[in-house]
């Protein structure tokens, strides 16, 4: 399945969510970067550009705290983020020399190696993935598990995501080939929400804020939930970690000094999240990541998932065994490879981080 099979009517709704909704990624890096905590940085700082799969999706919410915080620019590094709504999307512009970095689920690094590429996970910001599969109101007690997908419309954020690669593998774990459903890229936020309203999509897997909306006003219901530990393992079977900044292997070997400083950076961001409330986090972000939730929903729901988030960016121990494991599940490139997962992420920044004031 490519992009271009995605149907007409998806592509209609989509377009007409956005046109309505008005927000596009230049309007909130131009909001992040006007925003009162926002530092400039000196013009000889290194520049880089970190492409994230969605930017307003709490699950990646570090990238842009860490602007809003003035974190980047204390750590002596400039970096212009730029908004790719899917991490596969993301994951290719690496791989072509377009960015230096992308925010996106540690689980590429893997396909990549199984592909002959090399890169890795230079911080682990997720211990888990923090998606949730939701389904349409009206198939309540129709659907009551992935076994129950044999012919259904699946949205996902686009073709070669971790939300494809996560559909697929609880697809094949429930007994039901992946060939016999059909798998959407419908995005996230809007687009999401209009693709389950007008049933372009059966089922989907999304985060928050948009859990929040579909929830709010009873578009659809929870079917499974990775916003926490226990329904982590129980949907993956272990630790996955997910969000993180990963790069080609051959970026970080030269240029050493700037991943750490960007590190340094991010590990700052996510100590910092563990000691503030959602409502302080919610403060400190871009007015229009919450505008179609509203800023107390969208607290709230920081406050009931902050344990998704790494608290200190060191890779889970467990978390690329169970990754692995879910690809070689299904996904045919990864499947009989040898995989170095040592190769994959490196905890080296990390563990020399050093926090910033």
């Amino acid at each position: 399945m490519t992009r271009r099979t995605i149907t007409a009517a998806v592509s209609l709704i989509a377009a007409t969510a956005l046109a309505v909704t008005g927000c596009s990624s230049k309007a909130s890096q131009s909001k992040g970067a006007s925003g009162s905590a926002a530092k400039a940085v000196s013009a000889g700082a290194p520049k880089l550009t970190i492409m994230v799969g969605g930017l307003s999706k709490q699950i990646y919410l570090p990238f842009m705290l860490t602007k809003q915080l003035g974190y980047y620019a204390k750590a002596g590094v400039n970096v212009n983020l730029i908004d790719e709504p899917a991490g596969g999307d993301a994951t290719k512009n690496m791989i072509a020399g377009q960015v230096q970095g992308v925010g996106g689920f540690y689980d590429h690094n893997i396909a990549l190696q199984a592909l002959g590429k090399s890169s890795e996970s230079v911080v682990s910001m997720l211990q888990i993935p923090g998606e949730v599969e939701v389904c349409r109101s009206d198939l309540k007690g129709k659907i009551k598990s992935p076994a129950d997908w044999s012919g259904k419309r699946l949205g996902i954020t686009d073709v070669g995501s971790s939300t494809d690669f996560l559909t697929q593998y609880l697809a094949t774990k429930n007994g039901v080939s992946p060939a016999k459903t059909v798998r959407r890229g419908v995005g996230a936020g809007s687009t999401f929400i209009a693709a389950m309203k007008q049933k372009a999509i059966d089922c989907g897997m999304t985060t928050e804020p948009t859990v929040s909306q579909v929830l709010g006003d009873n578009t659809g219901f929870i079917l499974l939930d990775m916003r926490t530990a226990a329904g982590s393992r129980q949907a993956l079977g272990g630790t996955y970690p997910a969000t993180s900044l990963y790069m080609t292997t051959a970026y970080v070997d030269a240029h050493k000094d700037v991943v750490q400083k960007l590190v340094n950076a991010y590990v700052s961001t996510l100590k910092w999240i563990q000691s503030h409330t959602g409502a302080q986090i919610a403060d400190m972000m871009p007015a229009d990541y919450y505008a179609g939730v509203g800023k107390s929903t969208y607290a709230k729901a920081l406050d009931s998932e902050k344990g998704i988030f790494n608290p200190n960016g060191l890779m889970p121990t467990d978390g690329p065994k169970t990754c692995l494991a879910v690809q070689d599940a299904f996904n045919d490139t990864v499947k009989g490879k040898k995989i170095d997962l040592a190769k994959t992420y490196t905890n080296e920044f990390v563990q020399a981080a050093v926090p910033l004031a």
